[in-house]
């Protein structure tokens, strides 16, 4: 298996890198939908450098695969179910991806990993890292986030800001009007 290399180990290093922040879930099933939500909520509330892309990839599965090939750096933002308390946070690197990503984890997640085997198949699987929340509740027909998860919003959105300038990209909150149209 080719080792992956972090952003700053890539060739090219004085190009920006490209990062792409993908928000995968399916806001059909409450707490699963919590990487769309908080792609929605940091879209709405800052401003990103123009290395920087916001996507809601929903449950696109391989259709990510062109995105996904064209950017340097991947930070997925999903409900990860791994028998933890409701609420618990994981950062997952690229060597933990494939080790960690199960059937019962979540259907849409193999997907992302097959979507991470072409993109190295066709010579640009970028440097991926998992931001990811225990859900409380996946059960159908709720698109609201359960009280536990809605109150963690605030630090999975700070650890997502976090990884894109340590990717090197940058952000500026919007301001309070612009932010509320």
């Amino acid at each position: 298996m080719q080792r992956h290399m972090a952003p700053n180990e890539r060739e090219n290093q004085d190009q920006q890198k490209r990062i792409l922040v993908l928000g995968v879930g399916n806001i059909l099933l409450r707490d699963e939908g919590i990487g769309v939500k908080i792609v929605e909520k940091l879209k709405a509330e800052y401003e990103f450098s123009s290395n920087v892309e916001l996507m809601d990839g929903g449950t696109l599965g391989l259709r990510l695969l062109d995105p996904i090939s064209q950017s340097d750096y991947l930070i997925v933002v999903d409900a990860v179910q791994n028998g933890q308390p409701p609420g618990t946070h994981y950062r997952l690197p690229p060597e933990e991806l494939e080790k960690r990503v199960t059937f019962k984890n979540s259907l849409h997640q193999l997907d992302l990993v097959e979507s991470l085997a072409y993109s190295e198949i066709l010579g640009n699987r970028p440097y991926v890292v998992i931001i990811g929340i225990e859900p409380a509740d996946i059960s159908p027909w709720g698109m609201e986030l359960t009280e536990t998860i809605q109150a963690q919003v605030p630090e999975i959105s700070s650890r997502v800001l976090n990884e894109i300038e340590a990717a090197g990209g940058k952000y500026a909150a919007k301001n309070r009007v612009e932010a509320a149209q």
